[in-house]
């Protein structure tokens, strides 16, 4: 039996989602994250450092990447592009949030120095100088203001934004 015999067979039976159950799923997934975030900060009175911000901006991109291929629901070489931008935004998504738990674990004398908020470094410096700025983090970033079965809030955005991407992915690229 070849190899693409067995791949068919491992499918069979098994129903998946529509890639536009799966798109609008993630979406809600997004706007979910998104709430949180705007009840920590409104109602728990958590102010996003730079970097949450970022991240912030990284779920929404990959909400509006998600909503877009939902509505579209594309073919399948349509799907694969959104397949792959999702995993591309989430990825960077991701990728901030990796270098927001690294500054978090971080010892104490190697914490870099508290910066200005993120208004104030747009209002000074470039927006290329701001973002370069922000992604080198600062002692505001360091800083765990909340944490959930051990862990912080950059480490459960990994998490999601991560998972969001592997599946945003993989439902993307799949046939059925």
């Amino acid at each position: 039996m070849n190899s693409e015999h067995v791949a068919d067979h491992a499918t069979d039976g098994l129903q998946l989602p529509s890639r536009r159950v799966v798109n609008t799923l993630g979406f809600l997934a997004c706007v979910s994250m998104l709430a949180f975030g705007y009840y920590l900060q409104f109602f728990l009175d958590l102010a996003p450092c730079p970097l949450c911000i970022f991240q912030r901006i990284a779920i929404l991109c990959v909400g509006i990447v998600f909503a877009v291929a939902a509505v579209h629901d594309p073919g399948r070489s349509g799907a694969r592009v959104y397949g792959i931008l999702l995993a591309v935004v989430a990825g960077i998504g991701a990728s901030i949030s990796a270098r927001h738990i690294y500054l978090q674990n971080l010892p104490a004398d190697q914490i870099p120095s508290c910066g200005p908020d993120l208004g104030a470094m747009l209002d000074m410096f470039s927006v290329n100088e701001t973002i370069v700025m922000v992604l080198r983090g600062s002692g505001d970033c360091a800083e765990i203001l909340w944490q959930f079965m051990g862990l912080s809030i950059p480490g459960w955005t990994f998490i999601c934004l991560f998972g969001l991407g592997a599946v945003g992915l993989a439902r993307n690229l799949l046939r059925n």
